[in-house]
């Protein structure tokens, strides 16, 4: 199930409420307005931020809040953010990897460290865990884009290195320096992709029972809820059993 599990983990934001929806919306305007900082405010003269308003555009962002973003970038006005990796270990030993964006070091690190260690985990140092990940491209397709066999197609001839389907998506990795080309090509046969983003993809994976699983979801919700946090990505893998006890 490594495949399934992997793909939760980077998808479990779906059907969640307006006011998570809302804190989605506030994270996605976060990284335009640094990515727009970083490069050209244009999208088709900055890559990152084309991702960016790609993927704020495939979460439904209104148009507004997406220019907002660009604006305030623009405008010099808004806070300056740092992009800091977080790395520990949480129940169960699993490896965590958090990705934030934040205008206040110190309050994200304390924030950080102290919900690894409330759910029985430790947050680590740089890398300790970062070498069981690979930073890789991920495009993902809603099932609808096509069948299993069509996607996997399109996706070797567009230089993709790996599909996984299931029966919410397609989900297709790539090296993370071909990763605007790749998607460029899928398009072209697919349409556009649901998402496009650089995640950190695990080695191998750290199986976990239902119990320590709950921990683990609890742990990872209340990053999430942090508004610093951008990504949180894992190494868990679980049963099916186990995973059907969670859903209970």
């Amino acid at each position: 199930m490594a495949g399934h599990s992997h793909a939760k983990n980077i998808m479990h934001r779906k059907g969640k409420s307006d006011a998570v929806r809302s804190k989605v919306f506030s994270k996605l305007a976060r990284e335009i307005t640094v990515a727009a900082k970083m490069g050209m405010p244009d999208p088709a003269f900055n890559s990152r931020l084309r991702l960016a308003v790609a993927n704020a555009r495939s979460l439904s962002m209104p148009r507004d809040n997406i220019e907002r973003a660009i604006k305030k970038a623009m405008g010099n006005d808004g806070e300056n953010y740092d992009e800091i990796r977080y790395e520990g270990y949480g129940p169960g030993g699993v490896a965590i990897i958090v990705e934030t964006l934040t205008d206040n070091r110190n309050r994200t690190a304390s924030n950080v460290r102290s919900y690894f260690s409330k759910s029985g985990g430790a947050m680590g140092e740089t890398n300790s865990v970062g070498f069981m990940f690979d930073k890789v491209g991920e495009i993902t397709y809603p099932a609808k884009a096509g069948t299993e066999d069509k996607v996997m197609e399109a996706a070797i001839e567009a230089g993709a290195d790996d599909v996984e389907s299931d029966d919410e998506g397609h989900y297709i990795t790539t090296t993370f320096e071909a990763m605007v080309e790749v998607a460029a090509a899928l398009e072209a046969v697919l349409g556009e992709a649901e998402s496009v983003k650089a995640v950190w993809k695990p080695q191998t994976n750290a199986p976990i029972d239902a119990e320590k699983g709950a921990s683990l979801m609890k742990l990872i919700a209340t990053l999430e809820e942090d508004d610093d946090v951008q990504n949180v990505y894992t190494n868990f893998e679980m049963s099916d059993e186990d995973a059907a006890k969670l859903d209970a």
